[in-house]
């Protein structure tokens, strides 16, 4: 690995990355707009111009030179000595960020991006205390240039970021640069508007107030929002990203930086499938049915009527006659802890995986992004859990033949899953089985057939770890208080298992790790530098 000297600090460095990367990564705050390291290098804002000591034609001896170089243009290499802090590159940075500010509007007040905003750091940073523009600012129409994006152009810098995304990365290309000079603009091609799948990205990646999302648009101010880290439930690849919420409410989510997932990037069904969290079907209570009619209960009393009825079913047959159906929507911590407490009171219990969810086919696209078909984020740990415990096991539809040939007595039935999943011919056959607890977020057909029904919470309510589809497990924390009402999945399936205090996520973990070593040592992925958004 080359060594590197920047500001007179010697660092070593990833070989092959430029001096910028290598200066963000050491700490160094250098302003730049227009790199980001997902994307084709294009060196346009001049504003990571540096110094470098280079040999003098003459004497061949180092000396700085005094024309300045992009960082983010020039690699790495071993020995090299560089400089951000000169009287130089600070001139440069004062004289680009007045160039900048010609015609940006001081609409700060009213700007989503306040708070955020590398033009706001970069000006009380790098840039004049007064500005010499005297004539009157262009000024440009706001552009709706999506359903989810609007362009406000006086505030774009020209970094081009989203234009090299939506070529690059989306592989789509709505989006160019028109006109030329100072009347250089971004717009969309006639009748080509950004509907992309991974067209929420570039709101992330300006850097300014330029392109902003519709539905966040003036709800809330970005100093006010706590960022929790998490993992999309939408599909099984298992993307990372972070909630953004405040007064128990998301506003917002964003991409966590992943290197062995979803890099920078996040789908649109990942930025926007979480509106199911503040439904309001959601259940909330847990009822019990007493001469047919549900009656609210208590969670304190749901422990007990799930126990008793288990040992009740498998009295005689050491509970061949029970099944449980796993819900690949679980944390992979609340199954194990499911899966144990049922199989202390019938050994011989059926363990089978919920529905798994399946739409039309993967999505893949240029650099790697991959959308997947697969609609649940912990198929894969269900079946590690399943497949370590040991003894019977079935898939969704070999439980519902069971049902059908009236092999069980009782059946738990988790689910959990955005969307109403059950049909009316499934929860027929699921209503065979003669006494019933379901566990799920919203109302369902086998409702009818339920002797207890138990809330859910969402995948925002919950910790734990998902196992996505390349057997990867990765941790995600709580972002926001369970549902008025609702218990925590793992704090209730905590109690079914006979376990005191409270659940975490961890310390279950650590129990799994003794039979399942991979859980051990889950994945976290490495922190990124902050690429100016």
């Amino acid at each position: 690995m080359p060594n590197i000297i920047i500001d007179g600090k010697k660092f070593e460095c990833r070989d092959g990355i430029p001096v910028l990367q290598a200066a963000l990564e050491a700490g160094f705050e250098v302003p730049h707009y227009c790199y980001h390291p997902g994307l084709s290098v294009v060196a346009s804002c001049r504003l990571c111009l540096m110094q470098t000591k280079m040999p003098n034609p003459r004497t061949k001896e180092l000396e700085w030179s005094p024309k300045l170089l992009p960082s983010c243009q020039t690699p790495v290499k071993d020995g090299m000595e560089v400089r951000f802090d000169s009287e130089a590159v600070k001139s440069n940075a004062k004289h680009v960020m007045e160039y900048y500010l010609i015609n940006h509007p001081l609409d700060c007040p009213v700007c989503d991006k306040a708070g955020e905003c590398y033009l706001q750091d970069y000006t009380e940073e790098y840039g004049p205390s007064t500005s010499r523009m005297v004539e009157e600012k262009t000024k440009n129409p706001k552009k709706d240039i999506g359903s989810h994006t609007l362009l406000y152009q006086d505030r774009c810098v020209l970094c081009t970021r989203c234009v090299r995304f939506a070529q690059e990365v989306a592989g789509t290309g709505e989006l160019a640069v028109v006109n030329r000079g100072n009347r250089g603009e971004i717009d969309v091609f006639p009748g080509q508007p950004l509907e992309n799948p991974l067209q929420g990205n570039v709101v992330d990646l300006c850097p300014v107030g330029a392109l902003l999302d519709k539905e966040f648009l003036f709800k809330q101010r970005v100093w006010m929002l706590k960022s929790t880290p998490s993992i999309s439930p939408t599909d099984s690849r298992g993307n990372t990203v972070l909630i953004d919420h405040n007064d128990e409410r998301i506003h917002r989510v964003r991409p966590r930086f992943n290197e062995k997932v979803n890099d920078w990037w996040i789908s649109d069904e990942n930025r926007f499938g979480w509106h199911y969290v503040h439904s309001a079907d959601r259940l909330n209570l847990p009822m019990t049915r007493t001469n047919g009619h549900f009656s609210a209960s208590r969670w304190e009393d749901a422990v007990n009527i799930v126990r008793t009825e288990i040992s009740k079913a498998a009295a005689g047959n050491d509970g061949s006659a029970v099944a449980v159906v796993l819900s690949p929507m679980m944390s992979c911590e609340e199954a194990w802890l499911l899966a144990t407490a049922v199989r202390q009171l019938a050994p011989k219990a059926t363990l089978a995986i919920g529905w798994v969810p399946i739409e039309g086919q993967d999505q893949k696209f240029p650099k790697g992004f991959v959308i997947k078909a697969e609609k649940c984020p912990n198929r894969r740990g269900i079946e590690t859990i399943m497949h370590a415990l040991g003894g019977p096991g079935a898939n969704f539809d070999e439980f519902l033949r069971g049902c059908d040939e009236g092999r069980f007595k009782f059946a738990f039935v988790s689910g959990g899953y955005p969307k109403v999943w059950l049909t009316s011919a499934a929860a027929d056959r699921i209503g065979r089985v003669p006494t019933i607890v379901t566990h799920d977020l919203f109302a369902s057909p086998l409702d009818a057939k339920a002797m207890l029904r138990l809330p859910s919470v969402t995948f925002a309510e919950r910790e734990g770890s998902f196992m996505n589809c390349d057997d990867l497990i990765q941790p995600f924390e709580r972002a926001l208080r369970p549902l008025e009402g609702c218990k925590a999945d793992g704090q209730f399936f905590y109690e079914l298992a006979g376990k005191n205090g409270l659940f975490r996520a961890p310390r279950v973990r650590e129990m799994m790790a003794q039979t399942l070593p991979q859980f051990a040592n889950v994945f976290t992925p490495r922190p990124e530098p902050d690429y100016a958004h």
